[in-house]
């Protein structure tokens, strides 16, 4: 299964391409908070030639679908999609926090993993895997609060971009978490082999945004129409 792989959906635009004989042939991430339009597509390029690789080669796209920002997670789904329907090749789509609880679950899947995404405005998006990677608590936002109620349920290891603020908020007396990773973005190698491992049964990407943008339309400021 020789995968395609992007993420834009947070602070990273990256790319890797696994090759089902080699592993992971060519990837690239560059750490970002926007641009990820213009930074994409030139990425991308350079992962394929690097991969030595033409697109109608590969036999699926995998991208990202959130949670994560509203403006990246359509840069991300739109490449993949685009690519997908020019090469004739399917696209999944894999959660974010699935993508960052990944490595940790591959290493010991017998202890609680959460994954925590800064929502800002003092909201975390979590999701909580158990035993063999079972998803005890499913994908959502909750405030930081609790999501630190959530997460203590259990001895856990916490990753993401809120892992260290879901340490600072951790009740004193309570048992602290087994680990604590502040990750910006998941690693584009691990959302490749994903990727790769996804059913055939899997949807066409469409964004997990888990909320409703912060940016609403400014009606009061709306010129009338003619």
């Amino acid at each position: 299964m020789r995968v395609l792989a992007i993420d834009t959906a947070l602070e990273a635009c990256s790319a890797a391409v696994l090759d089902p004989d080699s592993g992971i042939t060519a990837s690239e991430s560059l750490a970002m908070t926007r641009g990820h339009a213009e930074t994409l597509m030139p990425l991308i390029a350079r992962v394929m030639n690097g991969a030595g690789v033409e697109f109608a080669q590969l036999d699926r796209i995998a991208v990202t679908t959130g949670p994560g920002s509203f403006t990246g997670l359509r840069v991300g789904i739109s490449a993949a999609r685009g690519i997908a329907l020019a090469a004739g090749k399917p696209a999944v789509g894999l959660s974010t926090l699935a993508a960052l609880a990944a490595p940790l679950i591959a290493t010991d899947d017998g202890t609680q993993v959460v994954a925590a995404i800064d929502a800002r405005h003092e909201h975390i998006f979590l999701q909580v895997f158990g035993v063999n990677g079972r998803t005890l608590v499913g994908p959502r936002v909750a405030s930081l609060r609790d999501a630190a109620r959530a997460a203590m349920a259990a001895p856990a290891r916490i990753v993401g971009s809120a892992a260290n603020k879901m340490a600072a908020a951790w009740p004193k007396g309570a048992e602290p978490p087994l680990s604590v990773e502040q990750r910006a973005a998941p690693d584009i190698e691990w959302i490749a082999r994903l990727g790769a491992a996804a059913t055939d049964g899997y949807s066409p990407p469409k964004p997990l945004y888990l909320r409703e943008p912060d940016a609403q339309p400014q009606d009061g400021a709306r010129l009338p129409r003619r």
